[in-house]
């Protein structure tokens, strides 16, 4: 028999949810098994996958040693990064970074270590915040994504009570997202709300807009303001009212005005003669528009994390 005490960040899981990532080596079909024979129990006692974790509670496994067998996290590498982060805000809590284009913020198939989310993890280590070894279910984790080749602020959460609030927060558009773009053209209404319908292309990684509601299309609202125009392109600042794949990119070049630089949703070989290496879209603010003053995280209601317009790389050419 084993014995699992659960910490601060192990509580508010589920039973089921933490024992997949505490014991990733247990088949799914035998830990619902085990649970149900109770040789998974709660302080001694019967206990069911959706009971919910309390920090304190021990949990008694008498089940096989070989699901016990994790891979180790590799520490070594968490001290081998040297963390190259630009922070906009930090607490104890959580941290906003200015994430360049091109940096990918989580490992693909190629695998690495040059992702936001290895430095971010390599920072809090080596800051003494965050130790591996002591944890059982959880990793300092990004509460938001943004395309590699899109820039802007990414808000990271360095424990799991903050990360279940701000991924609450964000499902329910409590936390306001504006990003800046410079497009082709000029729009026709200076500032407008936009609606439509989006469907993604899983297998080719793009999506189509209508303004039409079809079968499997989820809707997408996007508000702009026209900042400045010169005579071939314009600088908007566009607020997300949905969050969806490609919202922005999408959404404009469907009326027409696609993002100077996105090979995806419009034509960019001239563009790329003229520096446009990446998509023209820069995610610059974040306002915590929460809804109630209460939870660990109260003290952020009301405020905004915001970078200058002109450290933005494709402002300067509507300055």
């Amino acid at each position: 028999m084993r014995e699992i005490v659960i910490g601060r960040n192990d509580a508010g899981q589920r039973l089921d949810k933490f024992l997949s990532k505490a014991l990733p080596g247990l088949p799914q079909s035998m830990m619902y098994k085990y649970i149900r024979t109770k040789k998974i129990k709660r302080n001694r006692a019967r206990t069911a996958p959706n009971d919910q974790l309390c920090e304190g509670d021990t949990l008694q496994l008498f089940i096989r040693e070989e699901f016990f067998g994790m891979p180790e996290e590799d520490v070594g590498a968490l001290d081998r990064i040297k963390p190259k982060l630009e922070i906009c805000y930090e607490d104890e809590n959580i941290l906003v970074l200015n994430k360049r284009p091109g940096v990918l913020v989580h490992q693909d198939e190629a695998g690495g270590e040059n992702t936001l989310i290895l430095h971010i993890q390599a920072y809090l280590h080596q800051k003494g915040e965050y130790d591996p070894a002591a944890e059982q279910s959880f990793a300092p984790a990004l509460c938001n994504r943004i395309d590699r080749n899109t820039g802007g602020l990414v808000l990271a959460a360095k424990n799991a009570a903050a990360l279940r609030v701000m991924n609450e927060k964000i499902r329910n558009g409590e936390i306001g997202k504006f990003y800046l773009c410079a497009v082709h053209g000029k729009p026709a209404k200076p500032e407008a709300t936009l609606h439509g319908w989006l469907i993604k292309d899983s297998a080719a990684n793009t999506v189509s807009v209508s303004d039409h509601r079809r079968h499997g299309a989820k809707e997408i609202i996007t508000r702009y303001v026209t900042i400045a125009s010169r005579e071939d392109a314009s600088l908007l600042e566009v607020e997300l009212l949905t969050g969806r794949t490609h919202q922005i990119r999408a959404h404009l070049a469907h009326i027409g005005h696609p993002l100077l630089g996105d090979g995806k949703y419009g034509v960019n070989r001239e563009d790329k003669r003229r520096g446009y290496k990446y998509q023209a879209l820069y995610a610059y603010r974040l306002r915590f528009n929460f809804a109630d003053d209460d939870g660990p995280l109260a003290y952020l209601r009301g405020r905004e994390v915001a970078l200058a317009p002109d450290r933005i790389w494709f402002v300067r050419d509507f300055a």
